[in-house]
């Protein structure tokens, strides 16, 4: 779908005369576009997306969170830079609709945003280094550590985003319906995620018992959503902070594992590739207690292979649901692209378990 960029553009606080806007990132589910613009001379470059409204039912809410954590943040920049200059940036910084609104809407009832593009870095959909690994896990864990101390509770921008249980149920529901006509094809993979169905409640009961603790978290922690310096090499920024809410510290750190310690694409169709690289995954636990500071507790970080696992387990829930309706949630470019990324991910839970004694021995010699 095309958008009038210019014209949205238009309705932003932005100096200067538009160039041009195209299409930029990977992303599933909004539409994000690079804008440039000529600003006496110089070219400044802007990132605007069209929020998708079919998955963010609520997309004021939504941006009442994004400026929250981000003034949050800003501002521990600004008192720390007082006393050392060269703090990194670590945020993004949205640019204002005229008017003071955090968004903008169309005439068609579009929802846009515009935010700083954040220059000379980059995202990487696989890691190649473990220094790498070791920067992004401690760029997540120090955003986590920048809002342990968020006053009032943020808004849930899709209920039960990281309940597996709730994500078991609903999977349970589109195989009994079978809309799509596709229930015959998906037999090992729905029977592998039934054996493991008393995994998904486990850290719910530790929560609801009061045994870990619900912190404000950003619950999308793709290695492809933190932005690596090219010059320094370190994490320098968080980004796609749509699902920033309340969450456990587990969803965050689960899904670094996940996706930070395959050498495979998240739909890669030759499951021989998939594997858990253990050395990737001891520096995703270093980075991540890095840059977490001392906020977990000893049973908070006992449980983080558990989180690599569990949610591992829980994207292959999502991707083999989207299959079984129809492929109406995450966009696809080939026929039975779900099902793809499902076997991926149940490839790499089967990686985990094999290497699961390793895991929690290393993080539990880390918790000395």
């Amino acid at each position: 779908m095309k958008y009038d960029l210019r014209g949205v553009c238009g309705s932003f606080d932005l100096r200067g005369e538009y160039v041009i806007g195209v299409p930029f990132g990977t992303g599933h589910i909004n539409d994000t576009f690079a804008v440039t613009f000529d600003q006496s001379g110089t070219r400044v470059r802007y990132i605007v997306q069209r929020v998708n409204t079919n998955v963010f039912k609520q997309p004021e809410q939504l941006m009442e969170n994004f400026e929250r954590v981000t003034s949050h943040i800003r501002e521990k920049i600004r008192l720390e830079r007082a006393g050392n200059p060269a703090t990194r940036h670590r945020t993004l910084e949205l640019v204002p609709a005229k008017g003071g609104r955090p968004f903008v809407r169309d005439g068609e009832g579009n929802f846009f945003r515009c935010y700083c593009f954040v220059e000379n870095a980059r995202t990487y959909d696989i890691l190649e280094t473990p220094e790498q690994a070791f920067e992004a896990a401690s760029a997540f864990g120090c955003f986590q550590n920048d809002l342990a101390d968020l006053e009032g509770r943020l808004n849930e921008t899709i209920p039960n985003f990281h309940n597996t249980v709730s994500r078991l149920a609903a999977l349970e529901r589109a195989a009994k319906e079978d809309r799509a006509g596709r229930l015959a094809a998906v037999g090992p993979e729905l029977e592998f995620i039934r054996r493991r169905g008393a995994d998904c409640s486990k850290l719910l009961d530790l929560q609801a018992a009061g045994e870990i603790t619900e912190r404000t978290t950003h619950n999308d922690t793709k290695l492809n959503n933190v932005l690596i310096d090219d010059l320094t090499g370190s994490g320098c920024c968080v980004i796609d902070l749509d699902t920033v809410m309340p969450g456990l510290p587990h969803y965050d750190f689960g899904d670094m594992v996940r996706t930070g310690t395959s050498p495979a694409l998240e739909d890669e169709r030759d499951l021989s590739k998939v594997v858990m690289r253990f050395g990737m995954f001891e520096a995703l636990l270093r980075g991540y207690l890095a840059g977490a500071g001392n906020f977990l507790s000893p049973l908070e970080k006992s449980l983080l292979p558990f989180a690599g696992r569990l949610i591992t387990l829980e994207t292959a829930i999502r991707f083999l649901t989207d299959y079984l309706e129809g492929d109406v949630y995450f966009r696809i470019h080939r026929p039975e692209h779900n099902l793809d990324r499902c076997r991926t991910q149940i490839a790499l839970v089967r990686s985990m378990e094999e290497q699961s004694d390793a895991m929690q021995r290393l993080t539990e010699e880390m918790m000395k």
